[in-house]
């Protein structure tokens, strides 16, 4: 028998993961290259680049937790929901959930028994996976986001500062801008591997993106340092 390989339980960490790091590269590389277009000096961007990393880190955390948080009391509220339901309605959310699996291609007899094996098995599982559609892989977990979040954001903000200070300072612009590029691209490529997605169009999508928001940051940067 063949197996498969599902990636659906991955999303929640990945996209927290994958955010960070691409708002760590993007955010961090721009900070840079705004800075330096601005005609700071070594010290200055160095400076500029701890801060946003350590403060974008810490960000990045509490925004995802905050955020993740939410989706969780939202599920939570729609469990009590379907729990008071079946307290007070059995029959009603038994030929809901009935209905549900008619709808979703069984015959009435066979949708009937179904339904009514589930629910004595376990009906607030039963209903909240699939009316609700919460599901263990999809439920919310927001200290794993936070964390995931982040970590990734810190993990991809130091290539771009590392990139900075080991750069030869009449080319540093270039090789953050360089390396944040080429780190993007494989960024983008492996999330689009690990989801199943086209591994190309992964990595061309971050790429095309990352290189509008740090020429944009860049040009910005510039106007500022000329008119101040």
């Amino acid at each position: 028998m063949q197996s498969h390989v599902h990636r659906t339980h991955r999303s929640a960490w990945l996209r927290a993961s994958v955010l960070g790091a691409n708002d760590g590269v993007l955010s961090i590389s721009s900070l840079i290259l705004g800075v330096a277009a601005a005609h700071a000096g070594a010290r200055g961007m160095a400076v500029a680049g701890v801060a946003g990393l350590v403060g974008g880190a810490l960000s990045m955390g509490a925004g995802e937790y905050v955020s993740v948080n939410s989706q969780s009391d939202t599920e939570r509220a729609d469990i009590e929901t379907e729990r008071n339901a079946l307290r007070e309605d059995y029959e009603g959310e038994y030929a809901e959930l009935r209905d549900i699996y008619i709808r979703r291609g069984l015959d009435h007899e066979l949708a009937a028994r179904v339904s009514q094996q589930l629910m004595t098995h376990d009906a607030l599982g039963a209903h909240t996976r699939d009316d609700i559609g919460i599901t263990a892989a999809l439920a919310a977990r927001p200290l794993q986001a936070a964390a995931a979040s982040s970590l990734s954001f810190a993990l991809g903000g130091v290539v771009p500062l590392l990139a900075s200070l080991l750069a030869p300072s009449e080319m540093r612009a270039a090789i953050v801008a360089a390396v944040s590029l080429i780190f993007l691209a494989v960024l983008g490529g492996l999330a689009a591997r690990a989801g199943g997605a086209s591994v190309l169009r992964g990595a061309t999508r971050v790429l095309i993106w990352g290189a509008v928001v740090m020429g944009a940051t860049g040009a910005m940067g510039a106007l500022f340092g000329v008119v101040l």
